[in-house]
């Protein structure tokens, strides 16, 4: 391997932190990850503790590290690289993550966005490649969002573009983690998908489901819901189909703004594929502009779970190139 084709792609969620060498192609040379909590040095040593293992990796491959990106579940301003804000993950606030990696590596490190992380990978090297106008979103613990407009990613005047999931869907719904109310992330994110099936299954106890609703009987998951869904489960095919709805609607209102080539969904709650995909898809049909809704095409991830490494590392090799 050239000594000038390999980079490193951190992806730091509110559960995991998710490290990558991967070659100037995209291509995943090596991959770790570590558990984390949510506190300052939790975090960092997950970061630490990953880049370290890679780094000395590389090392015994000889192969140098030309740079690195970190992608993190927050607002990242473009001038100063901190995070400013981080709903899911408030420790990234005080967490210096980019002085933390450049001392382990002695190379360049770009902090952003995850979401703008994950959709720069599907843009270069997944489900995008070719399209000049892209939204990419994540749907997980969070919902956030990466848009790429005329082959480049937006960012916006402060660095802050892409909050999908705090776009207001109900005016009177439930506070959101931001100070807000009603965001498409108190209903459509992956704990809040499993807070409203929680919520029917104690009146509904004809799903398959309904013993996971009652504490100690096991752990009710979005994935659950989706294996129920997919053996033909009512009730879970009705959660899911309620929340494609809501995801939906707030797609077709991207659309109509930005008409946009594509738009890909990804994150751990897009692990129920067409099940989910099928009534977004229905919903922004209904919503956005015909002709609009007609020229984008909606899909999932092609990257899936490795989209936020492979393109913070890809991002990072272009910016520093």
């Amino acid at each position: 391997m050239d000594d000038e084709t390999i980079y490193m792609g951190v992806d730091v969620s509110a559960t995991t932190v998710k490290a990558a060498l991967v070659n100037a192609e995209g291509e995943i040379c090596e991959i770790t990850q570590e558990a984390i909590g949510d506190d300052p040095s939790v975090v960092l040593e997950g970061v630490r503790r990953c880049v370290e293992r890679l780094r000395d990796r590389a090392s015994e491959r000889r192969w140098p590290i030309r740079s690195a990106g970190v992608g993190v579940p927050g607002l990242v301003n473009a001038r100063t690289r901190r995070v400013e804000a981080a709903p899911n993950l408030p420790a990234l606030v005080k967490a210096n993550v980019s002085e933390a990696v450049a001392e382990l590596l002695r190379c360049p490190v770009l902090v952003e966005n995850d979401a703008n992380m994950a959709a720069y990978g599907e843009f270069v090297c997944g489900a995008a490649r070719g399209r000049s106008n892209v939204i990419y979103i994540a749907v997980g613990t969070g919902i956030g969002a990466g848009v790429i407009c005329e082959g480049k990613l937006y960012r916006g005047s402060l660095g802050f573009a892409g909050e999908f999931g705090h776009t207001t869907v109900d005016p009177e719904g439930l506070p959101c983690a931001c100070g807000n109310r009603g965001c498409l992330e108190t209903i459509a994110s992956g704990p809040n998908i499993v807070r409203r099936a929680r919520e029917r299954l104690f009146r509904d106890r004809s799903s398959s489901l309904s013993s996971l609703a009652l504490p100690g009987k096991g752990e009710l998951t979005p994935e659950r819901i989706a294996t129920e869904a997919l053996t033909g489960d009512d009730f879970s095919l009705m959660i899911l189909e309620q929340t494609g709805k809501w995801i939906g609607i707030a797609v077709a209102n991207v659309i109509n703004l930005l008409n946009p080539d594509m738009v890909v969904l990804g994150g751990g709650v897009m692990v129920a594929g067409e099940l989910l995909l099928n009534p977004i898809i229905a919903e922004v049909k209904r919503r956005a502009f015909a002709a609009m809704a007609a020229h984008c095409e909606i899909v999932t991830s092609l990257l899936g779970g490795q989209a936020g490494v492979i393109g913070s590392a890809m991002l990072a090799r272009d910016t520093f190139r």
